[in-house]
């Protein structure tokens, strides 16, 4: 059995106007235990609307979600999100934003402490505890964001473009962190990104997703071992072939909106 399932999904959406838009239409993904799956596609193919279905922030319009075998109905603790934007609390410590979660949870405060403190230290943070939010650059940010989702023991990771708004130096090196993370303490990792080299450095599976409406194209898997060199051969053909798939999937999506905005499209 695979840990997440996703079995037959649709997600309608009602615009502002009270319109139904069918944002995601019979997504079928299983992803194994601890595997590095990443989701990637145009904007608006809804890989952040099937994050959100995933989380339990939203309930598919048709379909189940399962991990183990049970329904996912409701955000739970074994599903942590890690966000773009960093969502840290600016008037706690960082020791004190990654202890959040666990009190919510009701862990006992000795334990509460002795998990923030291995998470900073896993995240390579441990000198900076007893500062604020605004005192660290956007990568350390990011790295308590994880250290905090990871606090709760979560068996699935969930990450929506988590270094989307780093420079590029900063990101190559939270990627080279994120995966050293990963192989410390293994978690199935679902990894939203728009980045495709970023998603070949990082995962054993990629999900290509296409639009109107957003649904999963084909599942591509990366079988070169880590850690990977982004100039071998392999990596390159993969990735040029996905790129020239998607900019296929643009192209059409744009001309399909030309055509809609036609007069003689609208007859």
């Amino acid at each position: 059995m695979a840990h997440l399932e996703v079995e037959h999904v649709s997600k309608i959406h009602i615009t502002r106007k009270g319109d139904p838009f069918l944002a995601l239409h019979d997504v079928n993904i299983q992803v194994g235990k601890n595997e590095f799956f990443s989701i990637v596609g145009p904007s608006g193919c809804g890989k952040t609307t099937l994050l959100n279905l995933i989380a339990g922030f939203e309930k598919p319009s048709l379909g189940e979600i399962r991990v183990d075998g049970e329904l996912i109905t409701e955000p739970g603790w074994e599903r942590a999100v890690v966000f773009q934007e960093y969502a840290l609390f600016p008037w706690y410590t960082i020791f004190e934003n990654v202890c959040y979660g666990l009190k919510r949870k009701r862990v006992p405060k000795a334990e509460q402490k002795e998990l923030a403190e291995h998470y900073i230290q896993l995240v390579g943070l441990a000198r900076f505890k007893t500062r604020f939010p605004r005192e660290l650059s956007g990568g350390m940010r990011q790295r308590v964001s994880i250290a905090r989702a990871l606090a709760v023991n979560p068996s699935i990771l969930l990450m929506d473009e988590p270094f989307g708004s780093l420079d590029i130096q900063t990101r190559e090196y939270m990627q080279d962190e994120l995966l050293k993370i990963w192989q410390c303490e293994p978690k199935t990792v679902i990894f939203v990104t728009h980045s495709i080299d970023e998603a070949i450095k990082l995962s054993d599976k990629i999900a290509i997703m296409a639009s109107s409406p957003g649904r999963v194209a084909e599942i591509k898997v990366v079988e070169t071992e880590r850690p990977r060199d982004p100039t071998d051969s392999t990596m390159v053909r993969l990735a040029v072939e996905v790129k020239e798939w998607l900019r296929t999937q643009i192209s059409m999506a744009e001309q399909a909106a030309v055509e809609a905005a036609s007069p003689v499209a609208r007859g």
